[in-house]
């Protein structure tokens, strides 16, 4: 067991949240689930907590009724090897969801991810300044990133 976990805060949507990051996330699988009982404050039956394993991170989601929402100042950041992979994870996770900026989303719990070709940090973080500038600059402009406009970008004489 990892000695932290990420704990979810859902109103009433943790058992379907877990399951559609189920369905993007192959290696997900859930590992116990908690019920309300009678003494509430929760529906007697309806999930309390889940927790599961997501690509070998453990998570913990909770029904715990409207207090909390998610915001932007908390995201996991997807690292993708190609295009298809990030084209994969955003056409997935923006699905009743929103798109935001620089390879940012919200999903439909109002959860936000990044979407990121490991590539960009390596032209973002070049030796040469004007190179990785224009790295930022291009990155700046686009709502899911586009991994070939960013290379052009990085090779412009």
């Amino acid at each position: 067991m990892q000695k932290m976990t990420t704990c979810l805060w859902f109103d009433n949507q943790a058992e379907e949240a877990v399951k559609f990051y189920s369905s993007i996330f192959k290696d997900t699988k859930i590992t116990d689930v908690a019920r309300y009982g009678d003494a509430g404050p929760g529906q007697a039956g309806s999930v309390m907590v889940i927790t599961f394993q997501m690509n070998g991170q453990d998570f913990m989601a909770l029904n715990g009724g409207p207090v909390y929402a998610f915001t932007p100042a908390i995201s996991f950041v997807v690292n993708c090897d190609d295009q298809q992979e990030v084209d994969y994870y955003w056409d997935k996770l923006t699905a009743g969801g929103t798109e935001v900026q620089c390879g940012w989303l919200t999903d439909k719990y109002g959860l936000s991810w990044q979407i990121v070709p490991v590539e960009l940090n390596k032209l973002m973080t070049d030796p040469d300044p004007v190179k990785a500038q224009r790295v930022t600059e291009a990155m700046l402009k686009m709502v899911k990133l586009d991994l070939n406009e960013l290379r052009k970008a990085y090779n412009l004489s």
